[in-house]
């Protein structure tokens, strides 16, 4: 399942470990939160090096659909429902900062990007009333939005809201420009290098898994979720799996799509006639198939784009908050190891932000809104929907441990599963018991998001080490 940006990327070459320099920041996820980081801090002099478990891009900016918009389906609504008008406010200047610079760094680099109106649609009339909630919301924050009774789609829908001059891209582009100006800067890459643990206290000592060790002043865990349990982060994330398939024969789009909806469709346009659809979303490792989720968005892409053809499928990882504002600041407090997370799939534009705060965390001169969104008098994170989150990690244990008894009957394929790949299906983060994703061939655990190989090697969430071997 590759992805139509990875699949066109070029690979990227490796630098020394620097195990015996004196580092300023280790940032460890070489994907936009981690490379902007990276080439914010390089830029001001400061000695950084980035580590990558895999490679550049490879878990969910070189999986995103590629928007970049400050009209996020129905998220505007959402954040100024739990946390009123000064945190919305703050949150659209925070991606407005992200978006501009974005885009600026594009234009001075030569990254294409194609401007395009985002619209947040309603497809049927139960959705209807959310997006006129979302209107609201925009207009109440000052973007000049509009409002749309009908759209020049074949899909069908029944009104719209629409924020003009928004921007998509392919963000694999984007990483190839930050990577060679972090090395101009003087950072340096090091692809292939998982982080297992980050020392205590003091300067910070980062263990990666063949036995280094890489001290700095400061570490940014730039990971989707933070690979630490300091401050217990995953336990106020909600991993969310999406799907995406691209289709060549299209015709090019003036918009970018989103419906309002739980099951929602994402839908652009790339360059060279390929249309790229989304959407079909669930909690990791809480599903029965995940073929059926692809399949979900074949059948909606063959009854309104017939005439195209499938070349790619691929799904991406992404992590909410319980109020819908990024996690971004110190791991604990007074910590010098920092995160990001929580973007909710709006990474194109909450990666650079994220970025800006904590570089600014560690440089001075922290942005007005950095000090209202994160940290600093902020009102503390929804706990009704906190509760939601932690129940139903709560009934994907008992639903785990219901499953394990039933998979020892003869003629069930959980346990056999696992013996065929010579794993053990528990997570090596909590003890999760792993749900096999059958349109990956993975291992995902329903806890807090971490994924496995067949083999047992890691691939993202909070987890750092392997399965055990049978």
């Amino acid at each position: 399942m590759t992805s139509l940006w990875l699949d066109r990327a070029q690979p990227l070459t490796d630098d020394p470990l620097p195990t015996t320099e004196d580092l300023d920041v280790v940032v460890v996820g070489a994907g936009l939160t981690g490379l902007t980081t990276s080439l914010l801090l390089a830029r001001a002099g400061l000695r950084v090096a980035c580590v990558e478990a895999r490679e550049v891009g490879a878990v969910t900016t070189g999986r995103t659909t590629g928007k970049v918009s400050l009209l996020q389906g129905t998220h505007l609504s959402r954040i100024r429902r739990h946390r009123g008008d000064e945190i919305a406010a703050a949150y659209v200047d925070s991606n407005r900062e992200g978006m501009e610079w974005l885009l600026r760094f594009c234009d001075d680099h030569g990254v294409p990007v194609q401007r395009r109106t985002a619209v947040t649609y309603a497809a049927d009339d139960s959705e209807l009333s959310s997006v006129e909630s979302e209107h609201r919301a925009a207009v109440a924050l000052g973007l000049p939005v509009g409002w749309r009774d009908s759209l020049d789609v074949p899909f069908p829908h029944v009104g719209a809201t629409t924020l003009a001059d928004q921007a998509q891209l392919d963000a694999m582009d984007v990483l190839g420009a930050l990577a060679q100006q972090l090395r101009e800067h003087g950072g340096t890459i090091h692809q292939g290098h998982r982080v297992r643990s980050v020392s205590k206290g003091g300067s910070p000592v980062v263990r990666l898994d063949a036995g280094q060790e890489l001290e700095a002043e400061h570490v940014v865990l730039a990971t989707g979720t933070p690979v630490l349990d300091r401050g217990l982060h995953f336990a106020r994330l909600e991993p969310q799996r999406s799907y995406v398939i691209a289709l060549e024969g299209a015709e090019p789009m003036d918009g970018m799509y989103l419906s309002a909806g739980s099951d929602s469709r994402s839908v652009r346009d790339a360059p060279g006639g390929v249309l790229v659809v989304g959407g079909s979303g669930h909690v990791v490792g809480r599903t029965r198939s995940h073929l059926a989720h692809l399949d979900a968005l074949r059948s909606w892409a063959d009854s309104w784009y017939p005439t195209t053809t499938e070349t790619h499928h691929w799904s991406a990882q992404d992590y909410s908050s319980p109020d819908g504002v990024p996690i971004v600041g110190p791991i604990t407090r007074g910590s010098r190891i920092h995160v990001a997370s929580g973007y909710e799939k709006w990474g194109m534009t909450n990666a650079v932000a994220s970025a800006r705060t904590i570089s600014a965390d560690i440089l001075g001169e922290v942005p007005p809104w950095a000090e209202v969104l994160h940290g600093r008098g902020a009102a503390v994170s929804n706990a009704a929907e906190l509760a939601r989150i932690n129940a139903g990690v709560g009934a994907a244990v008992a639903a785990g441990a219901a499953r394990t008894v039933r998979e020892r009957l003869p003629g069930t394929s959980g346990p056999a599963q696992a013996r065929a790949c010579g794993v053990v299906g528990v997570c090596t983060h909590l003890g999760g018991l792993l749900k096999w994703n059958d349109a990956e061939e993975t291992w995902d655990c329903p806890l807090h998001g971490s994924r496995f190989t067949s083999d047992g090697e890691v691939l993202e969430g909070p987890a750092t080490r392997p399965l055990r071997k049978r």
